[in-house]
């Protein structure tokens, strides 16, 4: 329950991060108080990372693995395919932000930091495509740890 709670406050402070970002005046002054929408929005994705990722069983942190390769059994689930498009869907926004408000230069340097998220979202929509296997239905609980 308390995940939850903290989802949803997280989701509450990104929305007003938002809000308070976009009255924010292009003076010294607004400058200096955008800060505090930035703050606000870090504080809520740091809550709803919180929220939304599954706690890691007792068992499972002190557990050694079995086998000496991580190879998945059974096929590969579409939850790979909806999590890696989603994240490349974000980094196209964010570079897309990037381009708008900071130009080419900023969007490079945007790019060189969200290499790591594109690489993962990239290589769970190739897992999933080239899997020999593959179940085309997409289990929310399993997504949200449940």
């Amino acid at each position: 329950m308390a995940r939850w709670i903290a989802a949803f406050a997280g989701l509450a402070l990104v929305t007003i991060a938002f809000l308070a970002a976009s009255h924010v005046a292009d003076t010294r002054e607004g400058l200096i108080a955008e800060v505090v929408p930035l703050l606000a929005g870090l504080v809520g994705v740091l809550l709803l990372l919180y929220g939304l990722v599954p706690k890691r069983a007792a068992g499972a942190r002190d557990a050694k693995p079995t086998s000496p390769s991580p190879n998945r059994s059974g096929p590969r689930s579409a939850n790979d395919l909806l999590l890696g498009s989603a994240g490349l869907l974000v980094a196209a926004v964010l570079l897309t932000g990037l381009v708008m408000s900071g130009g080419l230069q900023w969007a490079v340097i945007g790019a060189l930091l969200l290499v790591p998220m594109i690489a993962g979202c990239v290589y769970l929509c190739a897992a999933f495509v080239a899997a020999p296997e593959r179940d085309w239905t997409i289990n929310l609980r399993r997504l949200i740890g449940r």
